[in-house]
């Protein structure tokens, strides 16, 4: 073999140990290379992991209603807590963007809207805490209010903080028809600082009416409690209130409206302080007979007969007085007990000439303080009681005003869904 040859042999074999040498190296390398990263990623994301732990605040923030909650409460739901921590601001504001106030508590743990939420509305929540080394956290929601179309309230009478009579009754009216009337009537309490017995009683089912055995004792205290938050009042209907109302009954009168004798003999306290001449019902429009409450007063109204029935043949009413004075409300359906300016002065006390009032002798104007009617007015308040006899007619229906006094209390009861 020549050198050259020999050469060449040398290279080509060289070449070939030098391409299982690189194959080799490559491989190798390769195995490595990614063992190497693999370590290298695993280490990474171990200390990512535990750098974001130690920057993750430890406070635990709960908002109710659940996000996204519908048929909410307008009472007692709202509620922010925290747990590991302690909460540094809280806002809340309706979907358009008004602000709800709220306050988040002394030991700074909770937070609660200061005023009852609005029916049919989207709130939203948004708490911010921090834990013991000020890390922070965030947590926000929002939910919706129970509708009125799924809500039932209670229209009560009398309000709160004021002075009535000792025959003013509560009454309640709902706003939807009550079909679970027990639940209703059990989360709704009465009481009287005298210790009267006081029993409810449903005239259908919109009106409940709470009242004593006998008319209030003068000078007692009496408070209602509503507790009818989610309690359900009909299938997919629940409550809505949660109130107290406490009002205070006056001095005890009792007027007598005798149709026979047309006098009126008004008591107080077991003293008769007055008898008015009156003028009841014609014997064409009898009075109703029976315990009746005052409802309301106007010092004037007009009274239309047409609103009551009393019509000409051309429909219109039989009268039609703008500015009746010193009127007060004995029934729904258009009783009152009012002063009388139109009507001659001899008719009181040896006439009944009305179409079912009892009138009293008044001025034109309401301003004269010496008449009967403005007397009788001025000495009045709403829950006193007018007992009307010897008028030939019916008693008045328990449920036609604030009459409830007309059923005996065994009947009285026997209303009861207790």
């Amino acid at each position: 073999m020549t050198d050259g040859k020999r050469r060449k042999g040398l290279m080509a074999a060289s070449a070939v140990l030098g391409g299982v040498l690189v194959l080799s190296a490559c491989g190798g390398g390769d195995g490595d290379s990614a063992g190497s990263s693999t370590d290298k990623k695993e280490s990474s994301q171990a200390q990512a992991d535990e750098a974001a732990a130690k920057k993750t605040s430890k406070a635990e923030i709960k908002i109710l209603p659940k996000d996204g909650s519908d048929n909410a409460s307008i009472n007692n739901a709202a509620k922010v807590t925290v747990s590991k921590g302690t909460l540094t601001d809280v806002t809340m504001e309706t979907a358009d963007g008004t602000a709800v106030a709220g306050q988040i508590s002394a030991d700074k743990k909770s937070w609660k809207p200061a005023a009852q939420l609005d029916r049919a509305t989207t709130y939203k929540i948004a708490a911010t805490a921090s834990d013991a080394d000020n890390r922070v956290a965030h947590e926000n929601a929002s939910f919706t209010t129970v509708s009125p179309s799924n809500s039932f309230i209670g229209n009560f009478t009398p309000e709160d903080g004021s002075t009535v009579g000792v025959g003013m009754p509560v009454s309640i009216n709902f706003d939807k028809a009550i079909t679970n009337k027990s639940d209703v009537q059990s989360h709704i309490t009465v009481s009287s600082s005298s210790g009267q017995e006081v029993v409810g009683h449903w005239f259908n089912a919109n009106r409940l009416d709470f009242r004593p055995q006998d008319y209030w004792q003068g000078g007692s205290t009496v408070t209602l409690k509503l507790d009818l938050d989610g309690v359900e009042g009909a299938s997919g209907v629940t409550g809505v209130q949660q109130k107290t109302v406490t009002f205070k009954i006056g001095r005890n009168q009792v007027s007598t409206v005798d149709a026979k004798t047309k006098t009126m003999t008004v008591t107080r306290d077991g003293k008769t302080i007055r008898t008015i001449p009156i003028s009841a019902g014609s014997p064409e429009n009898k009075t109703y007979q029976g315990q009746m409450v005052i409802s309301e007063k106007f010092k004037e109204t007009r009274m239309n007969g047409a609103s009551v029935g009393f019509t000409d043949d051309d429909g219109k009413g039989e009268y039609d007085i703008k500015d009746v004075p010193h009127a007060m409300r004995l029934s729904n359906s258009g009783t009152f007990i009012h002063g009388n300016y139109w009507g001659a002065k001899s008719i009181f006390g040896s006439a009944n000439t009305s179409h079912g009032c009892v009138g009293l002798a008044d001025a034109k104007g309401a301003g004269d303080s010496s008449t009967p009617g403005a007397w009788f007015y001025d000495n009045s308040m709403v829950g006193d009681v007018v007992i009307v006899k010897n008028t030939g007619d019916k008693t008045v229906a328990p449920d036609n005003g604030l009459n409830g006094w007309n059923l005996d209390w065994s009947a009285w009861k026997a209303g009861s869904a207790a």
